[in-house]
């Protein structure tokens, strides 16, 4: 996370809620026979616990249950300009949203896993209304049974949480409004978006 306090996002609640929007994440481990990254789709349960699954066969995974993780959720992103700000002197930098957790993990009981990949079908498919959600009913039996076996779930019980909103909060007014606009202008249109509703912290 960034050093610096004006981009320190402190609300827990709202950052277990970008974890669950955004819903893909990179898990790291730190295990006797190496390090370990995976990407994984995931799902918040009761504003404390992150879901997900991994491929059996990948990678690292017999280091998972009982290790201590670190999850990286990064969400928007966008390349800012000097030029933009209107003050000489300045420099590029990057703003960014993100969220870490850590805490240790559990593998999750069969039925644990069905209901997890119940959940993540459910939240995205919902997502693409009007149509029709697909649900595993649209599986045979075995096909699903022969799936699901080959991954294996976790859990994470988040112990500390730390977020980094760095949207130019510390720039004056004009420089601000200068970086919004550029931003806008490059088509970084989402950014442009989260840089106007952040309050400055000079």
């Amino acid at each position: 996370m960034h050093p610096d306090g004006r981009f320190e996002w402190g609300d827990t609640a709202e950052m277990m809620e970008f974890v669950r929007q955004i819903s893909f994440s990179t898990l790291f481990v730190a295990a006797p026979k190496g390090h370990f990254a995976f990407h994984v789709p995931v799902t918040v349960e009761d504003g404390r616990h992150v879901r997900f699954h991994v491929a059996r066969r990948n990678r690292g995974t017999e280091a998972l249950d009982g290790a201590r993780g670190l999850l990286s959720c990064l969400g928007p992103d966008a390349y800012l300009s000097p030029d933009w700000y209107g003050t000489p002197d300045q420099v590029p930098t990057w703003n960014y949203v993100a969220v870490e957790a850590e805490g240790m993990l559990r593998r999750l009981e069969e039925s644990e896993v069905v209901k997890q990949l119940d959940k993540l079908s459910a939240a995205h498919e919902a997502r693409l209304a009007p149509k029709t959600p697909w649900t595993r009913a649209k599986m045979s039996p075995d096909r699903f049974e022969a799936m699901t076996k080959a991954i294996l779930g976790f859990e994470m019980e988040v112990r500390e949480l730390r977020g980094t909103r760095k949207l130019a909060q510390h720039k004056l007014a004009h420089e601000r409004r200068g970086a919004i606009e550029g931003m806008a202008a490059a088509g970084a249109k989402e950014m442009a978006e989260l840089m106007r509703e952040a309050p400055p912290r000079l």
